[in-house]
C-alpha cells in the first residue's frame, strides 16, 4: 500500500526549517501488518521536542526515517496472532513497546524493557521489521516503534492502548508522550503528596502536564518556571499558583515563595541550566526529578557536599516511570472527569502534514506548547 509520510534523510540545524526543509513529505510504500503487528490510520500526531532533537542531530538516530512518536488513531488491520486490539479500535501509541515478561516488565518497569529499547535504538519494530520503503525501494527506519508522521503506520500491539470514546483522538495523541511523561514524573517518580510544594522548570508539553498533575495531587504552591511569559499564563490556567520567569533571580524567588525551597523540583526542559535551577530551588531533603532529554554530551555539576549535607535526591524519570497500560486508562478517566485539562496543551491543532517544517520552526522558537499534526 502507499501512504504520505514525513521523511528525515539528514539531520540539520539550519534555520528556518521552512526553508532548509529537513523533512520531506513523500509518497512511500508501507507493507501491511505481519504476524504480531497492527496497521493504524493516524488521526493526530503531536510534535514533540524529541522529534526536533532528531531533526537537529541532538539525539542521533539511524536515517532515513519516518519521524513521529506521539500519536492516536484507528486500527485498520491486525496481523496474525493479534488479539489485544481489533479493527475499528481507537488507540493511542506508546513509544516504548514492552515484552511483558523480562525482569523489568515483570517488576513493573516496562519503560526499561530490553527488547523494546533495543528495537527503538535500532529504529525497527520489535518484530524486527522496517515496513516503510521510499519510491526507490530503499528501507526507511521506524521512529520509536511508531513513525506517526504518516497517514498510515504499522506498530506492535505492545505499543497500543485503547482510547475511550469520551476522549477526542486529537487530545489523546498528547497523552502518549507529553501527559504520560509529565504527569508520571509527578505522580510516579516523585510521588508528590498533598501539601508539598512543587516547581516545574520548562513549560513545554511535558512541563505543563507536570503542572496539571501537581495541582491534581494537591501540591501547594505549584510554581511554574519558563523564559516565555505566555507559557507562565498557560501554566496558571491549568493549576500553577505562581509563575516565575527564568532568570538569575528565579531560584531566590522560588525560595522566597516557599520559605527555603520546594519539596519537589521537576526539570522538564532538557537543558543543563534548567536542571541547575531545579537543583538549587529544592529545599533540604528535596527531590529533583529530571524528565527532560538534553543532548547526550550535556552534563551538570553538582556539589557532592550539598548532595550529602542537604540530603537531596536526584531522580531520573523516563516516560514518567509509567506503565502505559495501567496509567493511560487512569489519566483518560481523570480527563473525562474534568480533573486533567489536557486540551490546554494543544496550542496549534490540525497542522497539515505539508506544514511540518514550519511547525518545527515554531517548536524551536519555543512559542508553542504542543502542535498536533493531522496526516
Amino acid at each position: 500500500m502507499t501512504t504520505r509520510a514525513a521523511v528525515l534523510r539528514a539531520s540539520t540545524g539550519v534555520h528556518p526549517f521552512a526553508e532548509s526543509l529537513p523533512l520531506s513529505v513523500e509518497e512511500v510504500t508501507l507493507d501491511g501488518p505481519g504476524p504480531g503487528e497492527v496497521l493504524v490510520r493516524i488521526v493526530a500526531a503531536g510534535l514533540c521536542h524529541s522529534d526536533l532533537s532528531v531533526v537537529n542531530g541532538d539525539r542521533p538516530r539511524p536515517l532515513p526515517m519516518v519521524l513521529g512518536h506521539e500519536a492516536a488513531g484507528v486500527v485498520e488491520e491486525v496481523g496474525a496472532g493479534v488479539t489485544s486490539v481489533a479493527v475499528g479500535d481507537r488507540v493511542v501509541c506508546s513509544y516504548v513497546p514492552s515484552c511483558g515478561s523480562c525482569a523489568d516488565c515483570a517488576g513493573g518497569n516496562p519503560v526499561r524493557c530490553a527488547d523494546g529499547q533495543a528495537a527503538n535504538r535500532e529504529a525497527r519494530l520489535v518484530t524486527g521489521r522496517r515496513p516503510f520503503r521510499d519510491a526507490d525501494g530503499r528501507e526507511l527506519h521506524h521512529h520509536l516503534g511508531v513513525s506517526a508522521f504518516s497517514e498510515l503506520t504499522v506498530v506492535s500491539p505492545r505499543s497500543l492502548v485503547p482510547v475511550p470514546d469520551a476522549v477526542p483522538l486529537e487530545t489523546a495523541a498528547v497523552f502518549g508522550c507529553a501527559v504520560l511523561t509529565g504527569a508520571g514524573a509527578v505522580l510516579n517518580t516523585a510521588q508528590v503528596r498533598p501539601g508539598e510544594s512543587v516547581a516545574v522548570v520548562g513549560l513545554g508539553g511535558v512541563g505543563i502536564s507536570a503542572v496539571m498533575a501537581a495541582a491534581l495531587a494537591g501540591a501547594h504552591p505549584v510554581i511554574a518556571v519558563d523564559a516565555v511569559a505566555s507559557k507562565l499564563d498557560s501554566a496558571r490556567a491549568v493549576g500553577a499558583t505562581h509563575g516565575v520567569l527564568a532568570s538569575d533571580t528565579a531560584v531566590q524567588e522560588i525560595r522566597d515563595l516557599t520559605g527555603g525551597g520546594v519539596h519537589v523540583a521537576v526539570e522538564a526542559a532538557g537543558h543543563p541550566g534548567a536542571l541547575a535551577t531545579a537543583y538549587a530551588a529544592a529545599r533540604t531533603g528535596g527531590r529533583i526529578v529530571v524528565a527532560g532529554l538534553p543532548h547526550p554530551r550535556h552534563e551538570v555539576g553538582v556539589s557532592i557536599a550539598s548532595l550529602v549535607a542537604e540530603e537531596k535526591s536526584i531522580l531520573g524519570s523516563y516516560m514518567g516511570s509509567s506503565v502505559p497500560r495501567r496509567d493511560l486508562p487512569r489519566l483518560f478517566d481523570l480527563y473525562a472527569a474534568g480533573l486533567l485539562p489536557a486540551d490546554a496543551l494543544v496550542t496549534s491543532s490540525r497542522v497539515p502534514l505539508d506544514d511540518v517544517n514550519l511547525a518545527l520552526d515554531r517548536l524551536h522558537a519555543g512559542t508553542e506548547v504542543r502542535q498536533v499534526i493531522a496526516p
